[in-house]
């Protein structure tokens, strides 16, 4: 196909900020990726943005195997918060409270009715 650009479970991001290698960044308000390695801002790196991935959450919160999970850009950490905080993803494990990490498959969620 002479279309086909690439796979997309890893995008080459820039992102605005330093990020970790196993940090998520959120571009705009709709593509979330997890850093393979260390990311200096303003320079190109890649990003997984597809696939399960373990990532931090907030450690004092349960969750369930299909709950949302949304973004804490200021904590970096995911939670079940939906107010002001965008979905990246569902976990595919459940996680305790208190626990550091959770399974999360990227990039498939549904989005909540109005």
């Amino acid at each position: 196909m002479k279309n086909y650009i690439q796979d997309g479970d890893v995008l080459t991001l820039t992102p605005g900020a330093a990020v970790a290698s196993g940090t998520g960044y959120l571009f705009g308000a709709a593509l979330f990726g997890v850093a393979v390695t260390d990311v200096a801002n303003g320079v190109p790196g890649a990003f997984q943005t597809e696939g399960v991935i373990e990532i931090a959450k907030t450690s004092a919160l349960a969750i369930s195997v299909g709950d949302r999970l949304y973004w804490d850009a200021t904590n970096k950490v995911v939670n079940k918060t939906a107010t002001a905080q965008e979905c990246v993803g569902v976990a595919v494990e459940a996680a305790g409270n208190p626990s550091s990490t959770v399974k999360m498959k990227l990039g498939a969620y549904l989005a909540t009715a109005a």
